[in-house]
C-alpha cells in the first residue's frame, strides 16, 4: 500500500508548551543556541501517545533552555509525512521531533523501498519510552483469551492503528501462529480503532495500552493479551501472548530526532534538557499516568534497539509468510 493511501488528510494543530501566544515557527538568531523558538513536530493527531509525549517533553525542554517550544501536529502515514519534512529541515536545532520505532522497523516491511523512511537520514538525540500493545475485545463478548478466539471457529475482524504499525504486526503474528482466520481492518490511530471496537464494527482490536487504559478500567473492553516480553505493571493480571503460547513481542518505542548534520553541541544541549525533564517528578508521573515505560537510552542504544526490532520482525514475517501491505 502506498503511503499516500495510508495517510489521513493532514491537519495542523499547534500548541505552545508553557508560553502562550508566541509564534509557532522555528526561529534562530545570533548568539549561543538557542536564541529563538524550537519547534517540535509530531507525525500524529492530537491526543494520542506520541502527541502527548511530545508536548510533555516540549514543556520541559522549553523550561530548561529558556525558549518557547511550540508543538505542531503533522499526521499521516504512521509518521512518514512528518519525518520526510523533518529530513529536509535545516540542521540547526530549531526543528526536532519525537519519532516512532514502527516507522523505521515495521512500515518498511509494508511499503516499497523508495517509500520507506530510513533511520540514517536523521540524527538521533536519545531514547524516551516504550508503549505496549494490548489485544482487546468488547465487554459484551464472551472471549477472554486468544484460545477463546480460536474456539469460536469464525473469521475474526481485527482493528489496528494502521498499516505498517506495531498493532498490525502483533495482531497478524498472533493470529497466524494460532491458526485463526482473520481479516485486518486498519484505522488511522488508536482512538478510531477503539471507537470501532466499542461500536462492534470489529471483533477485537490491538491498541496501545495508554490509549485504552481508561476503557479497560471502566470495563467497557476486555484485555485478552499484552504483546510485551513480560507482564506489565499497568495490567498485571493480563497474560502476555508468550504465556499463551505465541512468540509475539511487539512494542512501540519512541526517541528524539533532529535533521541529519545537526551540530554535536546542539544535540548535547537538547539531550541534557530532555534528561533533566525526564528526571522531574512531573514527567515521571506523566509516564505512569499514560502507561509508558521509560527507556531513555543514548543514540547508540536507540540504534541497537531499532536494529534488533527490524531484524526480528522481518524474520518473523518471512517465517510465517505474512504480508503487511502491497509492495
Amino acid at each position: 500500500m502506498r503511503l499516500i493511501q495510508m495517510a489521513a488528510a493532514t491537519g495542523v494543530v499547534a500548541l505552545l508548551a508553557g508560553c502562550g501566544g508566541v509564534k509557532t515557527t522555528a526561529t534562530g538568531g545570533d548568539g549561543d543556541y538557542p536564541t529563538g523558538n524550537i519547534q517540535m513536530t509530531v507525525g500524529a493527531a492530537p491526543g494520542g501517545s506520541t502527541d502527548l509525549i511530545t508536548r510533555a517533553i516540549a514543556e520541559g525542554v522549553g523550561k530548561e533552555l529558556g525558549v518557547p517550544v511550540p508543538v505542531v501536529n503533522k499526521p499521516g502515514a504512521n509518521g512518514a509525512l512528518n519525518a520526510k519534512e523533518l529530513q529536509s529541515a535545516k540542521p540547526d536545532g530549531y526543528k526536532i521531533a519525537v519519532q516512532n520505532a514502527s516507522l523505521f522497523t515495521i512500515t518498511p516491511l509494508a511499503v516499497s523501498a523508495n517509500e520507506a523512511v530510513k533511520l540514517d537520514d536523521f540524527d538521533l538525540i536519545g531514547g524516551i519510552s516504550q508503549d505496549d500493545y494490548v489485544l482487546l475485545a468488547p465487554a459484551s463478548s464472551t472471549v477472554k483469551s486468544i484460545a477463546d478466539l480460536k474456539k469460536s471457529g469464525k473469521n475474526i475482524k481485527y482493528g489496528t492503528t494502521g498499516v505498517g504499525t506495531g498493532a498490525q504486526l502483533a495482531s497478524a503474528l498472533a493470529f497466524k501462529q494460532a491458526g485463526i482466520p482473520a481479516t485486518d481492518v486498519p484505522f488511522d490511530g488508536g482512538a478510531p480503532a477503539l471507537t470501532a471496537l466499542l461500536g462492534s464494527q470489529v471483533d477485537v482490536a490491538t491498541i496501545q495500552v495508554g490509549d485504552s487504559i481508561a476503557q479497560i478500567k471502566a470495563k467497557k473492553v476486555v484485555p485478552l493479551a499484552v504483546f510485551s516480553a513480560e507482564r506489565i505493571k499497568f495490567l498485571p493480571d493480563v497474560p502476555t501472548a508468550k504465556e499463551q503460547g505465541y512468540d509475539v513481542v511487539v512494542s512501540q518505542y519512541r526517541f528524539l530526532t533532529a535533521p541529519k548534520g545537526t551540530p554535536d553541541a546542539i544535540k548535547t544541549k537538547l539531550l541534557d534538557a530532555a534528561k533533566k525533564t525526564f528526571a522531574t517528578e512531573a514527567y515521571k508521573k506523566f509516564n505512569d499516568d499514560h502507561c509508558l515505560t521509560p527507556i531513555e537510552g543514548t543514540p547508540d542504544e536507540v540504534r541497537k534497539i531499532l536494529d534488533e526490532y527490524a531484524t526480528k520482525y522481518k524474520a518473523q514475517l518471512d517465517q510465517y509468510q505474512i504480508s503487511l501491505g502491497k509492495k
